[in-house]
């Protein structure tokens, strides 16, 4: 008979439905919440984690790209894609999955699905800088692009920022219909709009979330007055922006890691002496955030590792005391370490 795993061979997994089922039980503002509170604690200790830009692997369909930080303590990575043109294939443009362990063994401590949770921890994100950046009493929001994160950042500013109506606009109706279809009964007033003019017009925060990769004017410099935040989120890489560049020369920019977003952000377009902050300065107070009303802010997204290792860590918290993971057997841990090839013998007899 082949011997049991050991315990410390078994790590919790949770898969799609798994976690599904954790954002309902939970309820999913609740966990916007809270995750948005675990990112800024995370923030609040930057110079604690591992930065470096992500390992990227382009090809003519997208991109895949790997994660990677650490605290000292525990480690993270998320493997994930961008691929725009599997929307028309009846895929999703992105996947992806984490990992998190501990420094001190290397042993692994969680598997998750993170095409979900980095909806989530990306929604999060946004509106945790937009509780700092946007102008005061921000009700209306601005949502260009549609597809799947649209409704996560509409909830996340609903809950974090206090929006209370969302201007939709999309190229394509069907998205846009969707998304109106699916916040229904939020608690937002959701207008959809024919175009994206129309959608920034009164809105205080607006959120530019496309995933072509292309260089590409979502909003051109006439249609930003005074007084807004932009929230640039969209599917980021090296030749891929959605503001004109004469925007970016009136705003106050922000970014989380900058030398990623040098690569990969709208900041591309500019050359290496445009000023930007990184955002976890704001929160130390080493740097202001907006300055007056009129200002227009701009966050430039890419995405970074320190928030996926953020959402790890908050999941695998929400799990105590609930059913939503499976136990894997993931490491092979032998009674005796030295005797790898024994366990393998055993595990025939």
């Amino acid at each position: 008979m082949a011997p049991a795993p050991s315990p410390l061979a078994f790590i919790p997994f949770v898969s799609v439905e798994n976690m599904m089922r954790l954002v309902h039980h939970f309820g999913i503002e609740t966990m916007l919440r809270e995750l948005t509170d675990a990112i800024e604690a995370d923030y609040l200790r930057w110079h604690l984690f591992e930065k470096t830009p992500r390992l990227a692997s382009h090809s003519k369909e997208g991109v895949i790209e790997l994660m990677p930080t650490s605290d000292g303590e525990a480690f993270a990575f998320k493997y994930v894609n961008g691929h725009p043109s599997n929307i028309a294939k009846g895929l999703q443009t992105v996947a992806a999955f984490g990992l998190l362990a501990r420094v001190d063994t290397g042993y692994p401590l969680l598997l998750a699905e993170m095409t979900l949770l980095t909806a989530l921890r990306t929604a999060a994100t946004s509106a945790m800088v937009a509780r700092r950046l946007a102008p005061a009493g921000s009700r209306v929001m601005a949502m260009i692009g549609n597809g799947a994160q649209a409704e996560f950042q509409a909830i996340a500013m609903k809950a974090i920022v206090g929006i209370e109506e969302v201007r939709l606009f999309d190229i394509d109706q069907a998205a846009t219909q969707k998304v109106a279809r699916n916040l229904a009964g939020s608690g937002l007033r959701v207008v959809p709009c024919d175009t994206s003019e129309d959608a920034i017009e009164g809105a205080h925060i607006v959120t530019t979330c496309t995933a072509d990769k292309v260089y590409a004017t979502i909003l051109s410099d006439n249609m930003v007055g005074a007084g807004i935040h932009i929230n640039a989120i969209g599917g980021d890489c090296p030749g891929k922006t959605e503001l004109h560049k004469d925007i970016l020369g009136r705003a106050a920019t922000f970014v989380e890691f900058e030398p990623q977003t040098r690569i990969e952000g709208e900041i591309q377009q500019m050359d290496d002496s445009y000023p930007v902050t990184e955002f976890w300065k704001v929160l130390s107070g080493e740097a202001q955030g907006r300055t007056d009303a009129r200002q227009i802010t701009l966050f430039d997204s890419v995405g970074f590792a320190v928030e996926d290792f953020s959402a790890l860590r908050y999941v695998l918290g929400k799990l105590e005391g609930t059913e939503y993971f499976q136990q894997l057997d993931m490491v092979a841990d032998p009674d005796d370490p030295r005797d790898l090839f024994g366990m393998l013998q055993r595990a025939a007899a």
